[in-house]
Formats: C-alpha cells, structure tokens, sequence
C-alpha cells in the first residue's frame, strides 16, 4: 500500500486474563504449535511503532525473545477485564519515555491502536487485515467514494461470519479510545467492551479467514495446534466447546 495512506499504528496485547476455562493456566504462556500465544501474537509488532503488553509478571517470559523494547503494564486491581487492560495499556504509552537518540524527542502516541487479545494464534494476520482495511478506507477517501470519511471513523474491528463483533481484534483511534477510557474512569474495572464502545462509529471487517478466532478451552489449544502444523486434514471450523 502507498507509505503516505499507511496509517500509523501502536499495539496494545491484553495478557490479563485469569484463564479459567484452561483450568487457571496463564494463558499468554499456553503452547500453540511449538510456540506461546503471546509471542504468537506479538508477531503482529510489525506494524505497530510501539507495544505495550497488559497482563502479569507471569507472563513475561511467555514472550519470548519479541518481547525487547516492548512496554508492559498492568491494571488495578489486576483482572479488571479487557477494558481496565486497554485504559493501563493507554496509560503506559502516553506516559513519558526516554529520548529515543541524544536529543531527539521520544515519538509521540501513534493516530491509531491496534488491540488484540493474547489469545489470538492468528493475530498478526488479523492485524494485516485491519490495516489494510484502514488503508482501504484512506485510498476511497481520496479517490472520492467514502460518503463519510475516514476522519469520521473511530475504528474497525473484525467480526466473524455470522456478524458477531470481535472486539479484541480491532484498530481504534486512539484519541477518541482514550477519551472513552477517561469517560468511565474507576468504573473501567470489570466494564464491557460494548460499554467502553458505545457510540463511537465503527466498522466491522468480515473476517473469512478466521484470523480472529481465539483460544479458551484445551479443545481449542488442540485443535489450533494441528492447524497451524498443517497441511493436514483438519477442519477450518473450530470444535464446540465442551464447557457451556
């Protein structure tokens, strides 16, 4: 895509999650196909300027060798939820950093935030697609045929065939998400992201590929495992969870 329409991009991973349904493992540490979740994940650093890592010291090594430079935070009280996550993970990169080079100014927060939780095996490739679609959505800007506009987008998120949102693998901007986070305050902890989102405008991506599909159960962990180890005769469709 044109440099001048590719938009600038920081990334928040939300590593926080008490993991439950996995019998208390730390989920970010989990192996899917020889690698963790989190550094699966932290693949998709290569579109972002910065990254900042919201979970707990457990985590840390789960990152691996993709963790140099990146941030990391944690919300108060921990397992406040993905939208206690995302104000500590905003609260850490608009925090002041030290210079990048002798004298030169350390780079401000980018227009835009990628989030994406850690339990994505795919989400570099759900990253790639959201960026995309932004670029998209700059290049019908400028050759006319948005009859809204970028600037008046407040992000995309994936949503899964059935239209169903998938908020934890969005592209937001970042001005209006912090305004949001500021909005509900002490009330972030334990919120829903439909409440921290409510009213903004945004936009749903399909997401054919599956690239937004997450892990939850030791059923998930198995069957993502075998797919990513392809080429093999395993459905592209994710099995039932056995836990209601």
């Amino acid at each position: 895509m044109p440099e001048a329409l590719t938009p600038q991009v920081d990334l928040i991973v939300l590593a926080g999650g008490r993991g439950s349904r996995l019998g208390g493992a730390v989920k970010a540490a989990v192996d899917v196909a020889g690698r963790t979740l989190l550094s699966r994940v932290l693949d998709a650093r290569t579109l972002a300027r910065r990254v900042v890592v919201v979970g707990p010291a457990s985590a840390r090594v789960a990152a691996g060798p993709e963790a140099a430079g990146v941030l990391w935070a944690l919300e108060d009280p921990p397992f406040g939820g993905p939208v206690a996550g995302i104000a500590a993970g905003l609260a850490a990169l608009a925090a002041p950093s030290p210079a990048t080079s002798a004298g030169a100014p350390a780079d401000a927060p980018a227009e835009w935030l990628l989030v994406l939780a850690c339990d994505l095996p795919w989400a570099a490739d759900a990253a790639g697609t959201l960026v995309a679609a932004l670029a998209d959505q700059a290049l019908a800007d400028r050759a006319g045929r948005n009859t809204t506009g970028t600037d008046a987008l407040d992000g995309l998120h994936l949503s899964d065939p059935d239209g169903h949102p998938q908020w934890l693998a969005g592209l937001y901007r970042a001005s209006t998400l912090r305004d949001a986070a500021a909005r509900l305050g002490p009330a972030a902890n334990g919120a829903s992201m439909r409440a921290l989102l409510s009213g903004l405008r945004l936009v749903g991506v399909r997401d054919d590929s599956g690239s937004s599909r997450d892990v939850d159960t030791w059923q998930d962990v198995e069957w993502s495992t075998a797919l990513l180890s392809g080429p093999s005769p395993v459905s592209t469709t994710p099995p039932r969870s056995d836990t209601p």
